[in-house]
């Protein structure tokens, strides 16, 4: 994993970490979301506890649409690189010791461009990244490993 990221408001910049405690059921410690606090936090939904993104999506950002953010800027909270993510929806995953299940796809939205960038929400349709629940908290460390996980996933 290349970056860990959480903003303790909606809106707030992203704060880089070197590492979060995940609470099953919750999302991360410190996070908008785990305080009810996002922007979305009203709205019924699932996979509000983390997101993820390829760092590989905002390199192509920059390069398919002369783009260039942060990947903090991305407003995601675990930030990966060589693990393509569209596929684990559905599918349960580890990062480190925690264990995470992939909900759906993290596309970006209106609120993301308002805070970043004119284009973004085009750059980065169907590669925004993943929203995952919490299956087994813990801490998680910028360079833990990702990896697949045996799963009872839906």
């Amino acid at each position: 994993m290349a970056g860990l990221f959480i903003a303790p408001t909606a809106a707030a910049p992203m704060v880089e970490q070197q590492c979060v405690v995940a609470v099953a059921g919750r999302g991360l410690e410190g996070d908008r979301y785990f305080s009810a606090e996002g922007t979305w936090s009203a709205t019924p939904g699932t996979g509000r506890h983390v997101t993820l993104i390829e760092e590989e999506a905002v390199e192509a950002l920059a390069r398919e649409h002369s783009i260039t953010i942060q990947t903090g800027a991305a407003r995601r909270n675990i930030i990966t690189s060589g693990m393509p993510l569209n596929h684990l929806v559905g599918q349960d995953f580890a990062v480190g010791s925690v264990v995470l299940r992939g909900m759906r796809l993290c596309e970006p939205c209106s609120h993301l461009a308002s805070l970043t960038k004119r284009g973004i929400v085009k750059g980065l349709v169907h590669r925004g990244g993943l929203r995952a629940e919490i299956v087994t908290g813990g801490e998680i460390w910028v360079g833990d490993v990702i990896r697949a996980v045996q799963s009872n996933a839906v």
